[in-house]
């Protein structure tokens, strides 16, 4: 493949100096990969489009990844990875890698530390050797994605303890932990305080001082967007997300990554249901695509400037 992706490791070095975090867009088609890459492009900000198993399912590798090559030729100026959002085992990671994507992430988590370590190692081994970067996860995040789902009461946050051994052990570049978020738009009931467990998070920075962090689940369900959707037609169950400062304040520390899913599906379903609503005779896909497409490219804008701080930093 030609395209001229970047690996994570020179993003994640900048951002951890400079106070700021990367923005993890999932990307399932081409409204999504040209929102995310216009903003980032707009506002000179590093990006990372990453592909969940179920994206790679619905749109097809091959028309996801020559998506992204697309979106490098149109944006020249700022740096892209692309990456695997939560490659259940070995196979997926190693097709990714062999694919052209410059990161990957094996999510053993569900499995005890020490097979945990011996999955995470195996792909780490072939990813290096290929020239790719590789995302772990210890702790388990509730909530769904995708084929990922976790009960409350099976989540568990990441021990510090473990950190040191489980990085020095595999070799990773990058750990994904659980410090309070949640996977999906049903985060948190509304009225409750969610709150992130920055001990937590701060503990780790000691123990592996300059190393990546990745939070995934960090969605922050804008409200709006949810009223929106209701009020056309939409039946969603009323919740909230992360609280956005909180996300920032993480991003000022060892968080390097932040994933965001979640938002992008609520601006981009709000945009169809609003047009669908207002104009029942229309029925041209970019009649509402386009305002959609709009909607997810604000989405992004916001949490570039106003969440990672990474606007200015391509």
């Amino acid at each position: 493949m030609t395209m001229a992706l970047v690996t994570t490791t020179e993003m994640f070095k900048k951002a951890y100096e400079g106070g700021y975090a990367i923005g993890a867009f999932n990307v399932n088609n081409m409204e999504i990969v040209q929102a995310i890459t216009e903003a980032a492009g707009e506002l000179n900000s590093p990006i990372i489009l990453q592909v969940s198993a179920g994206a790679r399912k619905y749109a097809n590798h091959t028309y996801l990844t020559k998506l992204v090559e697309a979106a490098i030729i149109e944006n020249p100026n700022i740096p892209i990875a692309l990456h695997l959002d939560h490659g259940a085992d070995f196979e997926i990671c190693k097709s990714c890698v062999d694919g052209g994507f410059s990161s990957v992430m094996i999510d053993a988590s569900k499995y005890a530390f020490e097979e945990n370590i011996e999955i995470t190692k195996k792909v780490v081994e072939y990813a290096h050797a290929h020239g790719a970067v590789v995302e772990a996860e210890l702790g388990k995040l509730a909530g769904i994605e995708d084929d990922v789902n976790v009960s409350d009461e099976d989540s568990s946050y990441t021990q510090p303890d473990e950190v040191e051994e489980f990085v020095t052990k595999t070799g990773v570049d990058s750990l994904a932990i659980a410090i309070g978020t949640s996977h999906g738009a049903f985060k948190f009931k509304p009225g409750t305080k969610p709150q992130l467990r920055f001990d937590i998070l701060h503990e780790i920075e000691q123990r592996i001082p300059g190393f990546p962090i990745v939070l995934h689940g960090a969605s922050s369900v804008p409200q709006e967007y949810v009223k929106i959707i209701n009020e056309n037609g939409g039946a969603l169950k009323d919740a909230i997300g992360v609280p956005e400062e909180q996300l920032r304040e993480a991003a000022r520390s060892a968080v390097c990554k932040i994933n965001i899913d979640s938002d992008l599906r609520l601006g981009l379903t709000a945009g169809i249901r609003q047009v669908m609503q207002e104009h029942p005779d229309y029925f041209d896909p970019r009649q509402y695509l386009t305002v959609a497409r709009a909607n997810v490219k604000d989405v992004v804008a916001h949490k570039i400037k106003d969440v990672l701080g990474s606007a200015g930093k391509a």
